[in-house]
């Protein structure tokens, strides 16, 4: 297998904007990847769209990526549409990095986007919905009283690991201060306004403990990825950002065994050659707060039953020790699903290149996301876990 390089990003605002559609932003998400690589559409040698919701939100089934990109000059090349619930994206890159890795290509561009906002805020959700085995009963205690199937889902979740580690609503509370903070320091997060903890313990409850602002909200955004192989990247002058590792897992279907984040990072580890403490930088799925914190453990960031104490001890701050969602994350970044696994990469990349000013993380070298989408057997149905350094 030979060496991936990322050799430009970019990235859309990310938020609500019901005017756009799924052309208009994946065309400025193409071209200022294709402007950061300084490369052009002729460079480019397949692509890989990855969209989760759009069948639903917008009806365009079957030939998303060849619609949305019909104006952008890419039209004619190869086109492979990816759906994978909130890791479509991620999804999407794995098998562009594949593609380059096995020598099939030179040169990969990755798309993630996603149009998710609709006069009817019920269309919305509905779509979130429909990431489920629907012949599959809901988890006890689960009604989707709500009106977000997801919510209530973390929420469950989140009142079983309070009980096991002993975790406080205000621990999640961190999580959105955190957050926040870094939402207002990324040009082109949705959430752009710090707040405290106890703002976010009295907003509004959305499904117990689960206030709102502990919860990612509906978007719309788009990001993309030019990658490339090394010997491409030299002849062409490209700085190198590599791709160390891209692992992907799926649940099992009776239950068994570890979570599917849990195998994702060991096999991304293994296939690094590094443990978690030799991470610098995580951009990881929190669409809620305490999805953060439970990620902490199942990357292996701290031991387990420690999450609350590492969001307590400041460690995973900008700047931190292994500063974790730097770009704001799903909570303030945003989270419009298929573009979500794209834009961690594009975040990790600019820490890599030293290039996120405020958000920083000095002397960053190695760099993880873990992305994960839907739900089976009481588990996500999928998750991502990539490995970048320098």
């Amino acid at each position: 297998m030979r060496k991936v390089v990322i050799g430009g990003i970019g990235m859309t605002h990310f938020g609500k904007f019901i005017e756009r559609n799924l052309k208009s932003l994946s065309e400025e998400a193409v071209g200022l990847a294709l402007k950061d690589a300084r490369v052009t559409v002729n460079d480019v040698d397949r692509i890989y769209f990855g969209n989760a919701a759009a069948g639903v939100v917008t009806g365009q089934e079957m030939i998303r990526a060849q619609s949305s990109l019909r104006n952008t000059g890419l039209d004619g090349k190869p086109m492979y549409n990816v759906e994978n619930a909130c890791a479509s994206g991620s999804s999407a890159l794995n098998l562009a990095w594949l593609s380059v890795a096995s020598g099939q290509s030179e040169t990969a561009l990755v798309v993630g986007t996603e149009k998710l906002t609709h006069e009817d805020k019920a269309v919305s959700f509905g779509a979130f919905a429909k990431a489920v085995d629907l012949e599959e009963p809901l988890p006890e205690g689960v009604t989707a009283g709500t009106g977000s199937l997801f919510m209530d889902l973390y929420a469950a979740k989140a009142r079983k690991w309070m009980e096991k580690t002993g975790a406080e609503a205000s621990d999640f509370a961190r999580v959105v201060v955190k957050s926040r903070r870094a939402g207002s320091l990324n040009p082109v997060a949705q959430f752009r306004k710090e707040t405290t903890i106890e703002e976010v313990l009295e907003s509004r409850m959305v499904s117990n403990p689960l206030t709102l602002f502990m919860c990612s909200s509906i978007g719309d955004g788009a990001a993309a990825l030019f990658i490339c192989s090394e010997d491409y990247a030299k002849k062409h002058d490209i700085r190198p950002v590599y791709i160390c590792a891209s692992s992907i897992v799926s649940a099992k279907a009776d239950g068994s065994g570890d979570l599917v984040a849990v195998r994702a990072a060991r096999a991304a580890y293994e296939e690094a050659g590094i443990g978690p403490s030799d991470v610098h930088v995580v951009e990881l799925h929190d669409a809620s707060a305490p999805a953060e914190l439970i990620h902490y453990e199942n990357l292996g960031l701290c031991p387990p039953g420690d999450a609350a104490k590492l969001i307590r001890s400041g460690d995973t701050d900008i700047g931190g020790r292994i500063s974790v969602n730097p770009s704001g994350g799903l909570l303030s970044r945003g989270h419009p699903v298929g573009a979500t696994g794209v834009a961690q990469i594009v975040e990790l990349t600019q820490q890599l290149r030293g290039m996120a000013g405020a958000r920083q993380r000095p002397g960053a070298k190695v760099a993880l996301a873990e992305n994960n989408g839907g739900q089976l057997a009481g588990d996500s149905a999928v998750a991502l876990v990539t490995i970048l350094s320098t």
